[in-house]
């Protein structure tokens, strides 16, 4: 047999295999649809935007990749599905059970999660940004402090503060929560705040024997302070105070808090 006919009898099986492959998606995308039943299901790289799914069966479906944003998943079970690099952002899912479901790299931003069963789920690198009801099993201070940052970047120090009250819901002696905290409050003229922040850091980071974050958090309050005092006499500050203040950005710069 000649090569040509080989390589297109090869072209034809394959295409006839990704043919059927694309038959049978297509096929358990209309059983899910009109039964909300799909166990088991090839759904992978589905087009599930806004799907009314509440109290749908997905027990251990291929949902990889799948676009599941501002769906209702409501009460769905999830049990053991492959949901990695799918998007639920903005889905509700209050009350499903993803249980053992892999969510690796799934974009869970902005998602409803409120009593949702995440118990063995894997969700290595899954973005929780502004999800709602994020168990705290399935987020670390880090991450939040981390959305907190970005969240003051960008001038929403009141959202940052709750981020950062969150890191310390799950580890009260987080110094830098504490730092950063303390310099939205200050941002929000919230000086009494930000100095109680500030001295609680200090504490924090001497204890810890970290030198850095204890000088940074002590140049803080000291400033806080300054300007407390001279708010309360009436005094204008002088430039020594303002020398202050650029010492502190820069000490504060190393933490990525700016």
């Amino acid at each position: 047999m000649k090569l040509g006919t080989i390589a297109a009898l090869t072209l034809i099986g394959t295409t006839g295999l990704t043919s059927g492959v694309m038959a049978e998606n297509l096929e358990h995308m209309r059983q899910l649809l009109s039964t909300k039943s799909c166990p088991g299901c090839d759904l992978s790289g589905a087009g599930l935007v806004f799907a009314q799914l509440a109290g749908a069966d997905l027990t251990g479906a291929n949902l990889v990749r799948a676009n599941l944003s501002q769906s209702d998943l409501t009460g769905a079970n999830l049990t053991n599905a492959n949901l990695v690099g799918a998007s639920l952002s903005s889905a509700n899912l209050a009350g499903a059970n993803l249980a053992g479901a892999n969510l690796g790299g799934a974009d869970l931003r902005g998602a409803y999660l409120m009593n949702v069963n995440l118990e063995g789920a894997d969700l290595t690198n899954a973005n929780l940004r502004g999800a709602v009801g994020i168990p705290l099993s399935a987020i670390t201070k880090e991450d939040l402090l981390t959305w907190g940052n970005e969240e003051a970047e960008r001038g929403n120090f009141e959202h940052a503060i709750a981020y950062y009250n969150e890191a310390l819901n799950l580890d009260p002696e987080y110094a830098q929560a504490y730092l950063s905290r303390g310099v939205a409050r200050n941002r929000m003229s919230d000086k009494t705040g930000a100095l109680a922040d500030a001295n609680r850091a200090s504490e924090l980071y001497f204890v810890s024997g970290d030198p850095t974050g204890y000088d940074a958090s002590k140049l803080f309050a000291s400033a806080l302070e300054a300007e407390l005092e001279a708010a309360q006499r009436g005094r204008r500050r002088g430039s020594g105070f303002f020398d202050t203040l650029g010492n502190i950005g820069v000490m504060l710069l190393q933490f990525g808090l700016f």
